[in-house]
């Protein structure tokens, strides 16, 4: 077993060595068998939506007000909003199906878990949960953020069988 493991780092210090001189000459990278993986994308809407319905109701309700003056930290505040909106448009969530891990992007971070702490899988028409043995669910819905949740439950019962992974369709 030692000397398959000792061959994969010979040919992973090979790749990246192959790699570097591919990158100078401009050609495409070369992937290690192990480290393939599919990212699946999906798109945000709901959460810039909300946060422009936000300040605009926000500026409708401070020019009413006959107090209010509205100043420049007032329009700052505005504008910070409005580029929060375009940051959740533009950042598209993910979902990353590797080898033995699954990765995605939450509020927080890019976050990896590994196939030992996956409790299970569960799909059903439009959306895929991942359940961990510690921690919450990862929810990857059509309606919230534009997943293709049918490609992504087809490509997590593969990973599951692969992995010994309990997964349960709806």
């Amino acid at each position: 077993m030692s000397l398959s493991r000792s061959w994969e780092r010979k040919v992973r210090k090979n790749m990246t060595e192959i790699n570097k001189q591919r990158k100078k000459q401009g050609n495409g990278q070369i992937v290690f068998n192990a480290e393939k993986s599919e990212k699946i994308i999906g798109r945000n809407y709901i959460a810039p939506i909300l946060l422009i319905l936000f300040i605009g109701m926000y500026v409708i309700l401070m020019q009413s007000s006959s107090q209010f003056k509205m100043d420049t930290m007032f329009w700052i505040t505005v504008g910070c909003y409005i580029l929060l909106a375009v940051l959740f448009f533009f950042r598209r969530p993910y979902i990353t199906i590797g080898k033995d891990f699954v990765q995605s992007r939450r509020l927080t971070g890019d976050k990896r878990i590994p196939a030992s702490a996956i409790k299970g899988f569960s799909a059903q028409k439009g959306y895929v949960i991942v359940e961990q043995h510690k921690g919450g669910n990862w929810v990857f819905s059509k309606l919230t953020n534009r997943f293709p949740t049918e490609e992504i439950s087809a490509k997590l019962k593969v990973f599951a069988q692969a992995n010994g992974i309990p997964f349960q369709e709806k």
